[in-house]
Parts: C-alpha cells; sequence; structure tokens
C-alpha cells in the first residue's frame, strides 16, 4: 500500500511542433478544445512591464458569473435553451465540487450538458447513462452526457421531460456554479440570473517582474531541453520557488534545466477565473505582435490550465483526478513563427489532440 503512494503518478505529455505560417497547424482546434480554463501564466524574458497591447488583453479577459446552489434543472428551462444554449453563447462549470467524491456538472459551448454522478444519484436521476472508466471496480461513478440541442430533447418531448422530472423531482440536484457567457451574450442569462443568487467577477491578473533569472538556453529546435524538465521549470517561475538548489535552502531541490544562462529580468504574469479558449486565442495573438519587434530574447511562454476537477477535458472526453488531476498545455512560442506545444493529462484520461 505504502509503496503505491510513494510511486510518481503516470501522466500524459503530448509534444508538438509546428508553425503559426503553416496552413495545417491545428493550434486552434487544439486550444477551443479544451472548455475550461482556470488560469493562464505567461513568461516573457528581458521584460519588466507588460507592453500596452498586451495588458489590454489581459484587461480585457470576459467575465463570468458566479451562482450559488444553482438547480441543475434551471441549466433546461425553454427560454434559456432558446436564448443561450441553442445559439452556442454560454458554456459554465460546477464550482468547488470534487470530480472522485461530489456530483459535477459542465455546460459546453456544443451544448452538451456532462453529468459525473456517485451511484446513487444515477440511480435517482433515472436518465440513461454510462459507467466512468475511473471507477471500473468499484461501480461507483456514472456519467451521463446529453446534447441539448438535439431534437430528442426539444421542450416537451418525453426525453426532455424525463431529464426534467429526473433533475427537478428525484434527484433535486443543486450546485454552487460557475456560467461564462461569449461576448454579445450577457443580455440572454438575465432571465435565469433573476432567479438565482448570484455575483458577476472578472478574471484576477496578477503580474511579478523577476531579476537574475537562471534560465534554459531555448532555441527554436528545442533539442537541448527534456520537455518534461522544461515544464518543471516553467512550473517554479510561476510560483516563484527557486532552482538555485543552493546548500543553504531547504525549500526546494529543484535546478534549471542544463545549458542555461541567467537573465537580467523577466516578467511573469497570470489570469484567473473562468477563461475562454476565446481570450486564450486573442492573447496568444499579441503575443505573437509582442515577438515581432526587436529584443534581446526571442521566445515567450503561455501556459493554460484546466480545472482540475471538470468532468470533461480535451473536447468532451471524461476527465478524472486520480492523484494529479492533470489537464494544460504549455505553448513556447518563438520569434520566427515557430512553436513548440505541450498538452498534458492524467494517464487514464484520453490522449490529448
Amino acid at each position: 500500500m505504502f509503496g503505491d503512494l510513494e510511486r510518481t503518478p503516470r501522466t500524459l505529455l503530448v509534444c508538438d511542433r509546428s508553425s503559426f505560417l503553416d496552413e495545417k497547424n491545428r493550434l486552434s482546434s487544439q486550444v477551443e478544445q479544451l472548455h475550461f480554463n482556470y488560469k493562464v501564466s505567461m513568461l516573457l524574458p528581458e521584460c519588466s512591464s507588460a507592453p500596452s497591447h498586451l495588458e489590454a488583453v489581459l484587461n480585457s479577459f470576459n467575465s463570468f458569473y458566479l451562482i450559488r446552489k444553482l438547480p441543475i434543472h434551471e441549466l433546461l428551462d425553454k427560454h434559456f435553451l432558446e436564448t443561450s444554449v441553442h445559439q452556442g453563447l454560454v458554456s459554465g462549470l460546477s464550482y468547488r465540487t470534487r470530480i472522485d467524491e461530489d456530483n459535477c456538472v459542465a455546460l459546453m459551448p456544443n451544448g452538451h450538458l456532462s453529468l459525473s454522478l456517485d451511484k446513487d444519484s444515477f440511480e435517482l436521476l433515472g436518465v440513461e447513462g454510462k459507467l466512468s472508466k475511473f471507477n471500473q471496480r468499484t461501480n461507483s461513478r456514472y456519467v451521463v452526457s446529453v446534447d441539448l440541442t438535439d431534437s430528442s430533447l426539444a421542450p416537451g418531448g418525453r426525453g426532455y421531460q424525463r431529464l426534467v422530472t429526473g433533475l427537478r423531482s428525484r434527484l433535486q440536484l443543486k450546485t454552487d456554479f460557475l456560467l461564462s457567457h461569449h461576448p454579445g451574450g450577457g443580455a440572454s442569462l438575465q432571465a435565469l440570473l433573476s432567479r438565482c443568487d448570484w455575483s458577476e467577477h472578472r478574471p484576477e491578473v496578477r503580474s511579478h517582474a523577476l531579476t537574475d533569472l537562471f534560465c534554459p538556453l531555448l532555441t527554436s529546435d528545442l533539442q537541448s531541453c527534456d520537455p518534461h524538465h522544461l515544464l518543471e521549470w516553467l512550473g517554479a517561475v510561476d510560483a516563484d520557488v527557486s532552482c538555485e538548489n543552493s546548500s543553504s535552502s531547504f525549500l526546494s531541490s529543484l535546478v534549471c534545466p542544463e545549458p542555461k544562462t541567467t537573465m537580467s529580468r523577466a516578467l511573469s504574469v497570470s489570469v484567473c477565473g473562468l477563461l475562454s479558449p476565446q481570450d486564450v486565442h486573442r492573447l496568444i495573438q499579441q503575443i505573437r505582435c509582442y515577438l515581432d519587434q526587436p529584443r534581446l530574447e526571442s521566445w515567450a511562454s503561455l501556459t493554460v490550465h484546466g480545472f482540475v476537477d471538470s468532468p470533461v477535458s480535451w473536447g468532451g472526453d471524461e476527465h478524472g483526478v486520480l492523484r494529479g488531476g492533470e489537464n494544460f498545455y504549455s505553448l513556447l512560442m518563438f520569434h520566427d513563427h515557430t512553436y513548440h506545444l505541450h498538452l498534458g493529462t492524467g494517464a487514464h484520461d484520453t490522449c490529448p489532440p
């Protein structure tokens, strides 16, 4: 038992190298397939403050709503379906629920509703589902996935009534819920919000200026740096953990990958909230503009973390925590328009695209 706890959790890491100038690059579709992002971390070498065009994008990330104790059957309200879900204007996720213990809910932009339920809740709901691939030995968790845009779930139909009755009368599922709307879609949420206890939030932006930072020697071929070591270093920089591994420090044994150099300054920026793939894509485009300008360093990095307890990860595939809940991608961009993309997830999740 204890030996099992000591083993390092196995993860999946997919590495992709391409160019923004290549018409066949898949970056846009890969970014769009991670629907529920809670944190974006950006590292700009030899920079002490964000340029105005980058700062403008960071401060223009879409706001989102926190709805307290939302009855999930409200997501099937006819007006909400017609004005928001069917138009592809909203997405949402249950908040502070644990995917390995609690009932979790995700509403995807394509209108798919995913419910990750414990066995008792699944049986109460009375709707067709499938056994979760993360609890097949104990049969303790089930997944219900429905397409709310499908004609079989049109309001008034048998499938619709069965799902609404299950959520409203039998299961009576309520949860704190994060809800995001696409630009121009805020007005369609007002009818739903008027029946709920809610608050509006803006993503939180933080920046941290760094000095004399040990840094791997990064070039566009990236042959000199192991991807796992690179991601570990980026994570340490974001968490403000030293990689000097000095004899006087007992906090960290992390070291900067070799070969390395020293940056006189760098800027670490993070954005936290319910972040849309569209906002992330706009930020990527502005970082490309930043790299087009003459400067000392020729690269920049962007790491995007999905919610650990989201019922889905890439696309609509099931996600589980197990020991880590990995659900992220890291993009290393260079001034010659090439990039390296690392996509990570847990060992039992579907392989990232």
